[in-house]
């Protein structure tokens, strides 16, 4: 089958499901969009690699790149190859320089590795015309209609309302202290609200 490349488009959080995100994967050179429920922190572990966040210590996905990297293991593609019901099924395909392995992961913590592995991610035209929608305007509306797969989701992650009435360089300030303290959903929502400020 013919493997149809994705880029990450975007992060969502669900209002009404607690603690679900929902991580859309766009066709390259396509209008499709392929939207995935995952749970926060794998959400929270995405967007920190994406915004080159550094945590004071190594998050398990930065662990298990250095572990591998270490063994001179690289993880070269992830494919998302399968759909039942609402879950989704991907692999890495890793190489040692020897061989080529294929190891079963939650496409979520795929996702979190390819950005850190700097590799693409893939699909197959059959996930694409089934899951697959084509968005315009605002593309994150539909996302709260959304079923979550059967996955155990953490607690709701903090609103970025409460962080309304500082002025940026608090927000600064506080971001700082939420990479220091390790809390990477409070950093998260501080830095959605210093982007929004920016784009508004």
């Amino acid at each position: 089958m013919e493997k149809i490349k994705l880029d990450i488009v975007g992060l969502s959080y669900s209002q009404t499901q607690s603690g679900a995100c929902a991580l859309v994967l766009g066709e390259v050179n396509g209008r499709r969009r392929l939207p995935i429920i995952i749970g926060g922190f794998e959400a929270q572990a995405i967007a920190i690699e994406i915004e080159k966040m550094t945590p004071a210590r190594p998050l398990t996905h930065d662990l298990f790149k250095d572990f591998a990297q270490a063994y001179h293991v690289n993880v070269q593609e992830v494919i998302i190859y399968n759909l039942v019901g609402s879950v989704f099924y991907a692999k890495l395909v890793c190489f040692d320089g020897k061989k080529t392995i294929e190891i079963d992961a939650r496409t979520s913590d795929a996702v979190a590795l390819a950005v850190r592995f700097e590799c693409p991610i893939y699909t197959y035209e059959f996930i694409l015309a089934s899951a697959g929608t084509i968005m315009e305007g605002n593309e994150f509306a539909y996302l709260e209609d959304m079923v979550a797969p059967n996955e155990e989701l953490p607690e709701a992650l903090p609103s970025t309302t409460n962080y309304a009435n500082l002025t940026d360089e608090e927000l600064k300030v506080q971001l700082k202290e939420a990479l220091k303290d390790e809390a990477y959903e409070r950093a998260a929502s501080i830095r959605d609200e210093l982007s929004r400020r920016k784009s508004s």
